[in-house]
């Protein structure tokens, strides 16, 4: 199921910096971390690792998760609710709302494409099997607005059971693998 559309600007503000979304993204793949660990793996210090995770907590995206402290000092997080979507539209009369929702996309397009470029230039010294199973597809559709928005929450909803999938007993050829999806109305 997607998420609730954010109507809170700060939100957007919050995931619009990259240190912050990368902590995110981080997250997402190990599931909870130290904000030690968070540090070396963003390459910040770990005050600003623990900076960012507070910001990111404040709007429930990341929580604290103490019960897998070995002692005082340690400090985890995990992922929180961060399922974020939402419509540019909802902020079309905020220019407060209008700033953070361009600057979160711009930034989501950007790491988007990076990773895509990454990719493309590790992915020779991939496996066989890696370079097989990867996939690159793109179709053009003709479609309404509501059927376009049906077509957004059904690929949600095969990439989220895909992520929900239970990961305890991961096969050694499992490798955190990045999914992302465009659709829009353009022309060619």
């Amino acid at each position: 199921m997607p998420a609730e559309p954010v109507d809170d600007y700060r939100v957007l503000a919050a995931v619009a910096h990259p240190v912050r979304r990368r902590l995110l993204d981080v997250l997402r793949v190990e599931r909870a971390m130290t904000a030690s660990a968070l540090a070396d793996r963003l390459g910040v210090a770990v005050g600003s690792a623990s900076h960012h995770a507070k910001v990111l907590a404040e709007h429930g995206l990341v929580v604290p998760a103490p019960e897998l402290a070995r002692d005082r000092r340690e400090r985890w997080w995990r992922l929180g609710d961060a399922r974020i979507s939402w419509s540019t539209q909802a902020f079309a009369d905020d220019p407060a709302g209008a700033a953070a929702s361009s600057a979160a996309d711009d930034l989501s397009a950007r790491l988007q494409l990076e990773r895509w470029q990454t990719w493309r230039a590790e992915r020779s010294s991939a496996s066989g099997e890696w370079q097989d199973a990867a996939t690159s597809t793109d179709v053009w559709l003709h479609l309404t607005p509501d059927e376009l928005g049906e077509l957004s929450e059904e690929l949600t909803a095969v990439l989220q059971w895909w992520a929900g999938r239970a990961r305890e007993d991961d096969p050694a050829g499992r490798r955190p693998v990045f999914a992302f999806a465009h659709a829009f109305p353009a022309q060619p």
